[in-house]
């Protein structure tokens, strides 16, 4: 966002005497703890700190993977082309990631789990425990015939990656 003098601002430059301001808040005179970060520069922080954590931990994210976006673009009623979601798993872990792409609109949605994934899983009809991984919220998944189905409410801009308990 800077404009250091050489064309567009669209990128940092290399010369020494450029800065970048939010790096240069989270710098904080050589401390490098973030002190003068704004709130939504340390939430974002914060939001990342638990993504990388949870990242470096997960067998899931190392496992399979299957796309669930299509699926639910043409069964779920509100589910559009700002969402992206999908499925990891391992023997240990099963997880359903859902990203929202609006930075406006709040989604309130019945995601969708296709048959495919259920029976990869080795889900029976019933109802289970969900856990996001990054704020730890709760949820649940109801499998009915062969298909699941997650409630879901995303703010503009939230992911959620919950794990099947």
């Amino acid at each position: 966002a800077e404009n250091a003098g050489f064309g567009k601002p669209s990128r940092t430059s290399i010369f020494d005497y450029v800065g970048v301001p939010h790096h240069q808040r989270w710098v904080n005179e050589g401390r490098f703890d973030g002190g003068q970060l704004g709130e939504e520069e340390k939430e974002l922080r914060d939001f990342y700190k638990r993504l990388l954590r949870f990242a470096s931990s997960s067998s899931g994210l190392m496992g399979e993977y299957r796309d669930i976006h299509f699926y639910n673009k043409d069964n779920t009623d509100g589910y559009d082309h700002k969402l992206l979601s999908f499925v990891r798993w391992s023997p240990d872990e099963k997880l359903v990631v859902i990203s929202n792409f609006d930075p406006a609109r709040v989604y309130e949605i019945q995601l969708k789990i296709p048959g495919e994934i259920i029976e990869a899983w080795d889900l029976d009809s019933g109802t289970y425990d969900l856990e996001d991984q990054l704020y730890r919220d709760r949820n649940t998944l109801n499998v009915n015939v062969g298909i699941g189905e997650i409630p879901v409410v995303l703010q503009p801009l939230e992911s959620l990656i919950y794990r099947v308990e």
